[in-house]
């Protein structure tokens, strides 16, 4: 029988659906070994799996909209799995061979690509779910039909390079914040960045044409939150971020122009600027060493580089107790708690964080316990990004802390918790009409760093938790 039958009450039992049985225990293991190794031959079918429950369409069409036109998709939300199909074999390669190397993620949640044992999709076209899979599909492809190559009337090869606006810059513009925006449309190759006619603008070059035009056409006139970024405070980085395709051909339409001479300049400048790579060489995964092994356990790297990011996985060496492995929810985030956190000194002890080779940890399989050395903390509720808009501030560990949630304290209370990890020097509210705020100093940076530890996320009420945060503020 050629092809399947697909329908919004489920599939046909076919090879998929045995692997994934086998996925989750209900088979033997040489079955499951098999689906972890992703044996199947390639095929137009891409098979997600592991999808948070509330997964969508739009979710598993965005994870394919880099890799080129989607004829079908199907979601089975009873089975926490999807597939994909493409119009081009060489389309699900591509995705499959990517997101072997870069795991996938939906909704904060990390799935699993493989092919699909099924050469091609057919759903019910009466039905529900298929009205909202054509939906997902139609906009995508509004989006990647966008980029055809035709400017202003002109035709012209497509390009990889954007060229990005920002008005009325209230903050600086490193090429950090643009990463951590733009990498989530595809991979970076480079960065450059330049004032023009007094207005901040930026190049960004992609792997592929298509992750451009879909970073252009989802980032046009966006407002760039500071927590997006990673920076603190509430508030707007820049009036508006516009994003137009650009080119190294003179492209028209708006785009920035770039003749000869110029244009090779700017080739020369984008590859020999310092850290102009460094991101895309960066692990989502660091490895921490000169650990106090007697001390470390996963919650508290959870909550000291949950500072700088969403930590997702964090792994303790059971060989090696004085090293860990902490998984970021990027590379960018990865960077940013490599930066800061470097060189801090932790239970008398001065940290070395790097980057790892590693680009996922790996959660014990089912039956086998470590000890309780690996966690996974994707769904935690207290990441510090999780909302957008929410107020974090990021600074390298000090001496001064920000407190927040402390209305239902009072200051001989504060003072007692904190003295528990040093001496408490100077302590006052802040003027808020709710008392919610505060700021405590300790007598050394370390210190603050152990406060910090141990009571970030320190329940004080009802549903209410502490936010402790390093602060430049004074007293």
């Amino acid at each position: 029988m050629e092809g399947e039958f697909f329908s919004s009450s489920g599939m046909k039992r076919g090879p998929d659906d045995m692997q994934v049985k086998d996925g989750m225990g209900d088979a033997n293991d040489a079955k499951k070994a098999k689906f972890d190794n992703g044996g199947n031959p390639p095929s137009r079918v891409v098979h997600i799996r592991s999808l948070p429950n509330d997964a969508a369409e739009t979710d598993v069409v965005q994870l394919g909209m880099p890799f080129g036109k989607m004829t079908n998709v199907l979601v089975l939300k009873q089975k926490n799995q999807a597939f994909l199909e493409f119009a081009d074999e060489s389309n699900a390669v591509n995705m499959v061979s990517y997101y072997k190397t870069n795991p996938a993620q939906v909704r904060l949640k990390s799935c699993y690509v493989q092919f699909s044992t099924h050469k091609e999709l057919k759903t019910d076209v009466t039905n529900v779910q298929n009205t909202n899979a054509q939906a997902a599909l139609q906009a995508a492809q509004g989006i990647l039909g966008s980029g055809n190559g035709n400017v202003s009337g002109l035709n012209v090869e497509p390009t990889s390079i954007l060229r990005v606006i920002v008005d009325n810059v209230l903050y600086p513009v490193t090429l950090e914040v643009l990463h951590q925006l733009f990498s989530r449309y595809g991979k970076i190759l480079k960065i450059i960045t330049f004032n023009k006619n007094n207005t901040f603008q930026a190049l960004i070059q992609f792997a592929d044409h298509i992750s451009a035009v879909t970073a252009k056409d989802v980032s046009e006139d966006i407002y760039i939150l500071k927590n997006d970024m990673g920076m603190g405070g509430a508030g707007v980085l820049g009036s508006g971020a516009n994003a137009m395709m650009g080119g190294l051909g003179g492209m028209g339409g708006g785009a920035f122009n770039l003749g000869g001479n110029m244009a090779n300049q700017l080739g020369n400048r984008m590859g020999n600027m310092p850290g102009m790579n460094q991101t895309n060489s960066v692990s989502p995964c660091i490895l921490v060493s000169n650990l106090d092994e007697e001390r470390v356990t996963p919650d508290a790297l959870f909550v000291l580089f949950g500072v700088y990011g969403n930590v997702h996985r964090v792994k303790i060496l059971f060989n090696k107790k004085d090293n860990a492995l902490v998984q970021m929810a990027d590379a960018s985030q990865a960077l940013q708690a490599i930066t800061y956190l470097d060189k801090a000194r932790v239970w008398g002890k001065q940290l070395r964080v790097a980057s790892s080779k590693h680009q996922l940890i790996q959660m014990p399989k089912d039956g086998q316990s470590d000890a309780g050395l690996t966690k996974d903390y994707v769904l935690n509720e207290h990441h510090r990004f999780r909302r957008v808009g929410s107020k974090n501030y990021i600074f390298p560990p000090t001496a001064m802390l920000h407190l927040y949630n402390v209305a239902t304290l009072e200051e001989e209370d504060i003072r007692s918790m904190f003295s528990n990890y040093g001496t408490v020097k100077a302590f006052k509210f802040l003027p808020d009409k709710d008392r919610k705020m505060a700021l405590i100093e300790m007598s050394s940076v370390e210190e603050a760093t152990l406060a910090l530890i141990g009571l970030h996320n320190y329940q004080v009420g009802n549903k209410v938790h502490l936010r402790v945060s390093f602060s430049r503020s004074t007293i």
